[in-house]
């Protein structure tokens, strides 16, 4: 174990243990920190973690939430993030939201956020919303960037269990906050990922050394964080997922209406939006976000 590990009073449930939520658990455990109780839509996931871990395999959130103190939620978007907080439902969460603090991890509408918190509140519990601007492998080694929103005294409360799964801790301001500014995160660079598609794309049809494009492209204007992590994958056409079109997709959806609620029309934005719902409609929705590429290579394009 790492860095002194004490002994922790927290006891940690997960809702959602797909890639992410998974990968923070193991982090969580690594550190000292009990896990007690995880839960999936996907049972044979939860089953699998809870018995690597050491924790128990739970049927309901609810269940989660009556074993923990501290829950992370780590699911796929509004829906999902409503039906989990609904008032009366007795598998739900708010069964059992009094003096739980909830950390909710999925890139979600700005509004939800906000309901969510009112909803735990009135059951004695309380809320951080807790972006996250990483993927798979920062997750495992406790290095996501982490974006928080929600009253400060929680984000306090919660701050020294999120140190331990980030390299960068920033509070953003009340809920929602965070959530703005994680749309925009993935709106800019989903509009990159879809951008640099297109540069190869048309290096591909014109016959052009794509290594050597590539290289030239890290060397000047074209440069991009998105280059560097998805440039070979849109190449060779390796698509193996670390952040799904399908996300890609909801969250460029996320930002376009937040434009569209402020008057702004962003027409990369919405373009960008439009090829990953072209992507998900093909049946490519679970494709790495690196996918949009098959929608710009000549050889590639459905007809």
């Amino acid at each position: 174990m790492e860095g002194g590990v004490k002994t922790h009073t927290e006891k940690i449930g997960f809702v959602g243990v797909g890639r992410m939520g998974a990968n923070m658990a193991r982090r969580l455990k690594d550190v000292g920190y009990p896990v007690v109780a995880v839960f999936d839509v996907e049972l044979g996931k939860a089953k699998a973690l809870a018995q690597e871990l050491g924790c128990e395999a739970v049927s309901t959130p609810a269940h989660v939430a009556k074993l923990s103190n501290t829950v992370f939620t780590v699911v796929t978007d509004d829906e999902a993030m409503r039906s989990l907080f609904a008032r009366g439902h007795p598998d739900g969460l708010l069964e059992h939201a009094k003096g739980r603090v909830f950390m909710n991890c999925a890139t979600l509408s700005p509004e939800v956020h906000i309901e969510l918190q009112s909803l735990v509140e009135q059951q004695g519990g309380c809320t951080l919303e807790v972006c996250m601007a990483s993927s798979i492998p920062q997750a495992r080694a406790g290095t996501l960037y982490l974006m928080c929103g929600g009253k400060p005294e929680v984000f306090e409360q919660a701050k020294s269990l999120l140190e331990v799964l980030s390299s960068s801790l920033r509070y953003i301001g009340p809920a929602g906050q965070a959530a703005k500014v994680k749309a925009l995160v993935n709106m800019v660079m989903n509009i990159n990922t879809a951008g640099l598609a297109e540069g190869l794309g048309l290096g591909a049809a014109l016959g052009l050394d794509l290594a050597m494009l590539r290289e030239v492209f890290s060397q000047t204007g074209a440069a991009s964080r998105v280059l560097e992590t998805d440039g070979v994958d849109m190449q060779q056409r390796d698509h193996e997922c670390y952040f799904s079109a399908a996300h890609a997709a909801k969250d460029s959806g996320i930002a376009y209406g937040l434009a569209e609620s402020v008057g702004l029309t962003l027409p990369l934005a919405k373009a960008t939006w439009e090829q990953y719902l072209r992507l998900v409609e093909l049946g490519k929705g679970e494709l790495d976000k690196s996918g949009v590429a098959d929608l710009t290579f000549k050889d590639r394009c459905p007809r």
